[in-house]
């Protein structure tokens, strides 16, 4: 940080009647009425995944009321994954977090999104690093967070950076809400169209049209005796593309970023190409290199939070094992391939949730081949990708523009933080990234 810019100890910049403090140590059995409650694999990328929270018993959350959310702290994690920051929503206000993650009320003159920003500089990170006791597993005590450096240039100064990163992550935001928006839409084409039988069903029951006139007119009037539309047929999940297993990658093969393409594991699919990403140049087969837009399945680990189809957007890169790398076999396009695979998520899920060991579950070729769904006429499936290309485009697109944006603000923040580049500067190159 710049000489001139004074620094405080964390545990100064915090609300004096609420302190720092972690979670419930104990949760329990899950309670489908209990509290919600964030874990550290729901702090990533800056936000949290709200989407299957574990909830506890309200007996044992009212023990813990001072992690007890009202909405605009900082969390940060400090078992494991060490260092993941998220500020908290209104939204969540009642929630409760785990043992693993401390609750930071920041003073409002400070600012919560200041002292996220101030843990990220390197000099911080460096800390952090060096007071981790990994014996079991990484940790960061209470004591030692509390003592953090915080950098605090003027008010000003403060403004004017934060305004600029906050900018960044604005617009990666946004960029992330549409996307699960479009996302959503093409789901709900698919599962009308091609789960539902939405058209044909209308159809047979004298409903009025819902489509264009050139497409409606595709679809059958009515369904065969199997409870499908005329002339659909039931391929297995396997058949609609070819599926590369990743290679099995081992410590002798890791070399330094400079002479190597990054390895992709389910972390990566997740949250890019990071400082914690491994590289190799050892080629173990081309058919383990991926590239800017390959549709990539990962089907090994949380099967509430790993089992998923991705779009890849991080460059060229080694495909790591856990992972299929799904290659076109001349049978379906990708937009329908995509919507196919985001729509069976759920039951992948439980399929890797029913062979669960230790916490992970997986999917195999066997599965796919075993799971059978109802492929439409070759005009209905070109109908399909007519309306849904134009919408997934859009979130591919954005994809990358994230890619970029990111990029953009982890170039900057340590560079601001330390004084290294001028506000104007900044601005001049945010300006270019958007």
């Amino acid at each position: 940080m710049p000489s001139d810019w004074p620094s405080m100890e964390l545990g100064r910049l915090v609300e004096p009647d609420r302190g720092i403090s972690y979670g419930i140590v104990q949760p329990g059995k899950p309670v489908a009425d209990g509290v919600p409650i964030a874990r550290v694999s729901d702090v990533r990328e800056g936000r949290i995944n709200t989407e299957a929270p574990l909830r506890v018993a309200r007996a044992i959350e009212a023990a813990y009321s001072r992690t007890r959310l009202r909405g605009g702290e900082l969390l940060i994690t400090i078992v494991g994954t060490v260092g993941e920051t998220a500020i908290v929503p209104e939204s969540l206000a009642g929630w409760n977090v785990a043992r693993a993650i401390a609750v930071l009320p920041v003073r409002r003159e400070i600012g919560a999104y200041w002292v996220k920003l101030a843990l990220c500089a390197p000099e911080v990170r460096e800390i952090i690093q060096s007071r981790l006791n990994t014996t079991v597993q990484a940790t960061l005590n209470l004591g030692d967070l509390a003592k953090l450096p915080i950098s605090l240039p003027p008010p000003a100064d403060r403004e004017r950076i934060t305004s600029i990163l906050g900018a960044l992550d604005d617009k990666i935001e946004l960029n992330r809400r549409m996307n699960e928006t479009l996302e959503a839409m093409a789901r709900a084409i698919f599962k009308d169209w091609f789960v539902d039988f939405g058209p044909t069903r209308a159809k047979m029951e004298g409903r009025a049209p819902y489509l264009a006139p050139e497409i409606w007119a595709l679809f059958p009037d009515r369904l065969h005796d199997e409870g499908k539309p005329e002339l659909w047929h039931s391929q297995s999940v396997l058949e609609q593309a070819n599926w590369i297993n990743g290679a099995a990658y081992k410590n002798m093969h890791f070399v330094s970023p400079e002479i190597g393409l990054p390895v992709v594991k389910i972390a990566e699919l997740k949250n890019g190409v990071t400082s914690k990403t491994q590289f190799t140049n050892t080629n173990l087969g081309d058919r383990y290199r991926i590239n800017d837009g390959d549709m990539l399945f990962s089907w090994s680990g949380n099967p509430d939070t790993s089992i998923d189809t991705f779009i890849w957007t991080g460059g060229p890169a080694w495909l790591n094992q856990h992972i299929f790398a799904i290659r076109d076999n001349g049978t379906r396009k990708p937009a329908y391939l995509y919507s196919l695979l985001k729509s069976l998520n759920p039951i992948f899920s439980e399929l890797a949730r029913n062979k669960q060991t230790t916490g992970l579950g997986h999917v195999t070729k066997d599965d796919l081949k075993r799971l059978q769904i109802v492929v439409p006429s070759s005009l209905v499936e070109v109908g399909f990708n007519s309306i849904v290309e134009p919408i997934l485009e859009r979130v591919w697109g954005a994809l990358f523009e994230n890619r970029t944006l990111v990029a953009t603000r982890d170039l900057l923040l340590p560079k601001l933080m330390s004084g290294e580049i001028r506000v104007k500067d900044a601005e001049k190159i945010v300006e270019a990234a958007q």
